[in-house]
């Protein structure tokens, strides 16, 4: 199973978001990701096959509450992204994760984290001046994902971690 640990958008940020995409759409084409798969990654664990054993490992952090705020739209190549505003709260739940992870001996992406939602794969045209939409939301928890193709698209879902959360 193809695992990552992210924190899942609120209903207002992601139709600020879809209201942003649908501004782009005139300038920027590309791959948009749709609207149930926005999400901010903490982690990428990748494919595992022991599933327990990440949820075992997660199911012990704790994350207190957090604003998330959007900045501006960067890119990493011919990806687009909407950045974070970071925060203590949101590198706190980063470290969390991560130090987790490290502690139950699971691998997984080790790139430095820079936090991003990625809206447009593929992109090209002109997205400069584009301002990413003023909105924020309160992050309370953190959710273990998976990623599986379904009729030839990617979908993202939540693993349960545990029966109390």
């Amino acid at each position: 199973m193809r695992l990552f640990v992210a924190i899942t958008l609120s209903e207002e940020m992601k139709a600020a978001i879809i209201s942003l995409m649908h501004e782009m759409k005139p300038h920027v084409k590309g791959k948009y990701t749709p609207v149930q798969n926005l999400h901010l990654t903490l982690a990428f664990i990748g494919e595992i096959k022991n599933v327990s054993e990440v949820r075992d490992a997660l199911g012990k952090i704790s994350v207190k509450p957090f604003k998330l705020s959007l900045t501006d739209i960067g890119n990493f190549g011919d990806l687009l992204w909407i950045g974070v505003k970071g925060n203590q709260g949101l590198s706190g739940a980063a470290k969390a994760v991560r130090d987790a992870l490290d502690n139950a001996g699971i691998d997984y992406d080790r790139k430095g984290f820079t936090p991003h939602i990625t809206i447009v794969r593929n992109a090209s045209g002109r997205w400069q001046g584009i301002k990413a939409p003023k909105t924020e939301m309160m992050v309370k928890r953190v959710s273990l994902m998976k990623s599986e193709q379904r009729n030839g698209k990617t979908v993202y879902s939540e693993v349960k971690l545990a029966e109390n959360h």
